[in-house]
């Protein structure tokens, strides 16, 4: 049941032997010790999944070993075996975090029990953790501050682990794969993240492509495939520019979606396939549905659960932020000193259409980070946008400038600009400012 042995702590030699077997019997593993300080040294060789201790012990007694336990791990469960009557040291034990205690003499069923109780929420809490860790990991590729991709962040943490299939709707370069993979990352599902541009297949291999075909299945099948479908069981097919499917393939699909099984080419055998599909388009399938270009029915058993991607252009707000992950990025890829940008660059950013989205902005950013120019157009100094972005900017170069004097001192910083230490960590965070990096 446990990675990790139980240790158990008693000085009586016949009661720990006795109840190192019926855990053994319970097929739990146990490492027995005959008082507290052999316990603790054994914690240099590995955590155990459970301790287990005698409240009178020689030397450190339980309640001592409980609190330094606390200590080492707040998250170890520690069961206490009290004597008779003891009934104010296992009220004080519960109150200092034992996880529950057994009062002597107890039955080997009743250890066992309480032993399988705790393992099972050592275990839960493992697994609660590792997925707020997956779940944050997913969610945080998402870059932006705007209102609308607050509300994405939120939708992918909601919905990432139910399982369900999304569809997402957005512009070319708006992100649509960026999310697919937060979905995937913030789903805990194990299995592959398996991404198609069904726009970038030929129709002539794309069957082949998504469903695998068996040897001999068609001229040149020399040997068996496996498909992006059956390769992406337990974890999340991506399926971009969907609308792009051939409506002949997109019956094959639908079948998928409803029988969860797959047939390759030649073969008559269905392949049970544990897959989320996350489908990406930049039209409206609606509006080609009732054109006849798409499939009515695999549109409706798509729409189930929409996110809309807004373009760049309506969130003009997140293009500093944006700006500043992609020139870090790029330094760090191409092994160059941060760029450094001016209000009148910000200025010309936040006012361009950006017809391209994110990918046209990560374009410009990797191209600035090497040195060369942008090709947007020169924006003058007018309009409330245009002041907006140079007011941000000023206020980011100030800061920056700042850090430099105070060799990425925080604390030195804000004294220098005579504003709230709190304030000013608030202004690193909205500008995308890392102290660390300011430091000789």
């Amino acid at each position: 049941m446990a990675e990790h042995p139980v240790f158990f702590v008693e000085d009586d030699a016949a009661v720990r032997k006795g109840c190192e077997q019926a855990l053994a019997l319970a097929d739990i593993p146990v490492r027995g010790f005959a008082d507290g300080e052999a316990m603790l040294a054994a914690l240099a060789g590995g955590s155990p999944a459970l301790v287990v201790s005698d409240v009178r012990l020689p030397g450190r007694d339980g309640l001592t070993l409980l609190r330094e336990l606390r200590l080492y791990d707040r998250e170890l469960p520690v069961l206490l075996i009290t004597g008779h009557g003891d009934v104010a040291m296992a009220v004080e034990a519960m109150r200092e975090g034992a996880y529950d205690f057994i009062e002597k003499p107890f039955p080997s069923e009743r250890l066992v029990a309480a032993v399988k109780s705790a393992l099972e929420k050592r275990a839960l809490i493992r697994e609660n953790r590792q997925l707020k860790e997956r779940l944050g990991d997913g969610v945080t590729r998402i870059i932006g501050q705007s209102p609308a991709m607050q509300h994405i962040r939120q939708l992918v943490a909601t919905l990432a682990p139910t399982g369900v299939d999304i569809l997402l709707n957005g512009e070319t370069g708006s992100g649509k794969e960026v999310v697919a993979r937060a979905i995937h990352e913030a789903s805990g599902r194990r299995g592959a993240f398996v991404a198609i541009n069904c726009g970038a297949l030929p129709e002539t291999v794309f069957e082949s492509e998504l469903f695998g075909h068996e040897a001999g299945a068609f001229t040149g099948a020399g040997k068996r495939r496996i498909g992006r479908i059956e390769h992406a069981n337990g974890g999340t097919l991506f399926l971009d520019e969907i609308e792009s499917m051939p409506l002949n393939l997109q019956v094959k699909l639908l079948r998928v979606l409803q029988e969860r099984s797959v047939e390759r080419l030649g073969s008559n055998t269905a392949i049970p396939v544990d897959c989320r599909l996350v489908a990406a388009s930049k039209s409206d399938l609606k509006e080609a549905s009732a054109a006849g270009q798409f499939r009515a029915d695999l549109y409706y058993r798509l729409n189930v659960v929409s996110i809309d991607l807004p373009p760049l252009r309506q969130r003009r707000e997140d293009i500093p932020l944006l700006m500043a992950q992609f020139l870090q990025e790029a330094a760090s890829r191409y092994q160059r000193p941060l760029a450094a940008w001016t209000p009148a660059d910000l200025a010309r950013w936040t006012a361009h259409d950006w017809p391209g989205n994110v990918r046209e902005l990560k374009n410009v950013a990797e191209r600035w980070a090497l040195g060369l120019p942008d090709t947007l157009a020169p924006v003058f100094e007018s309009g409330p946008l245009a002041l907006n972005a140079q007011v941000d900017a000023a206020e980011r170069q100030i800061i920056a400038t700042a850090l430099r004097r105070c060799d990425g001192n925080v604390a030195q910083a804000a004294e220098l600009l005579q504003t709230p230490k709190k304030t000013l960590y608030d202004k690193l965070a909205r500008h995308s400012l890392i102290a660390e990096q300011f430091r000789h």
